[in-house]
């Protein structure tokens, strides 16, 4: 293994998340006890699935790989209980693991598949995205998508520990790589502005996977979100923070019938946020008009149909961290200083979106 960082994410139970190039020798460490292990993959990561189903089996450890669809198509309920089956014929135990191998989406259904199963066995996430990496692996928020919207139905399950083997960002499509980033810039604005400053100190080198300022923008992202969730599993308040720009970014994947990449639609409502805190007269202009210049830089998309918002507007009403009928937003009140915004005027919320749209 290469030099490992571990990055403690404290709570109830506590785990470590994992950072470094050639981790898989880890992993058996991670799930101590267990007979059997569920390995999730989708198809494209058959090989990494393998390697990581043979660095089981070599620690004693009996894989059961389970083939699910890619990205969003396997978020699903169905995929969910066709999973439970197959856990139920293999007679899966309280002391046995569920790995998911693979970005956000086959993480989360993972994770789903574990804190539903014998009401909750211990899984691992092991991602192969940046934005899995930085976002939906650390932090224990597993779930589904349902016909009324995005992670609608889930749970609260921290994992038993997070591998994040840079290796497979050397063949991460530089799209998918970019794509993470919005994730990483969000992480900037919210907490750690020196995220921001890296950024714009060299996007090329933010981009390179092999560069050490990735790395850094990594593992300071994970940082952000491991102190966050530490402090607040269930999202009752601390933890709203994370959605900062994810309201409109739901409701555009929700529109796009999840075809846009997550982080494309974070993009995009990072940039509806900042301009939502500068018109409720919580932001400076120049904080505000930064969100767009730094994700210009990384070459992330930065506008969206100015026809969509009547649709958008319906779907963001159904947003999680909406109350009854009153929308909220986390927003900034300054660089790194979240708060919420309650019950935005329509005119405040249309206004803010043409900046999107124009």
């Amino acid at each position: 293994m290469d030099d490992v960082t571990r990055i403690p994410v404290p709570g109830d139970r506590p785990y470590d998340v994992l950072v470094g190039r050639g981790l898989l020798d880890a992993l058996p460490g991670l799930v101590d006890g267990a007979v059997r292990a569920a390995v999730l993959y989708a198809p494209p990561l058959k090989e990494r699935a393998t390697a990581v189903a043979d660095a089981l089996s070599a620690a004693g450890i009996r894989p059961l790989p389970i083939e699910v669809p890619d990205a969003e198509a396997g978020k699903s309920i169905d995929v969910a209980a066709r999973c439970w089956d197959e856990l139920g014929a293999a007679g899966f135990t309280r002391t046995d693991v569920v790995l998911g191998i693979g970005g956000g989406a086959v993480t989360d259904l993972a994770g789903f598949v574990a804190a539903s199963w014998l009401r909750g066995v211990r899984w691992v996430p092991v991602s192969t995205s940046l934005l899995g990496m930085v976002d939906a692996a650390v932090g224990g928020k597993t779930g589904v998508n349902t016909t009324a919207g995005k992670n609608l139905v889930g749970a609260f399950h921290p994992p038993a520990g997070v591998l994040c083997d840079l290796d497979v960002l050397d063949t991460l499509p530089g799209d998918d790589l970019v794509a993470g980033l919005a994730e990483v810039a969000k992480c900037g604005f919210i907490a750690d502005p020196v995220i921001l400053d890296l950024i714009e100190g060299d996007p090329a080198a933010a981009a390179d996977p092999r560069s050490a300022v990735l790395r850094e923008l990594v593992e300071r992202a994970i940082r952000v979100k491991a102190d966050v969730v530490g402090n607040d599993l269930r999202e009752s308040g601390l933890r709203e923070i994370l959605n900062y720009g994810h309201t409109l970014a739901h409701a555009i994947e929700k529109n796009e019938h999840y075809a846009w990449k997550h982080g494309h639609a974070v993009a995009v409502g990072l940039i509806y946020a900042g301009e939502l805190s500068r018109l409720s007269g919580r932001l400076d202009d120049a904080t505000a008009a930064r969100h767009r210049e730094v994700l210009t830089l990384l070459g992330l998309p930065v506008s969206y149909a100015p026809a969509a918002w009547p649709d958008l507007l319906a779907a963001m009403r159904v947003d999680k961290k909406a109350r009854a009928d009153t929308l909220r937003f986390v927003v900034l009140d300054g660089l790194a200083r979240p708060g919420i915004l309650t019950g935005p005027s329509e005119q405040t919320l249309a206004e803010a979106y043409r900046a999107v749209s124009a």
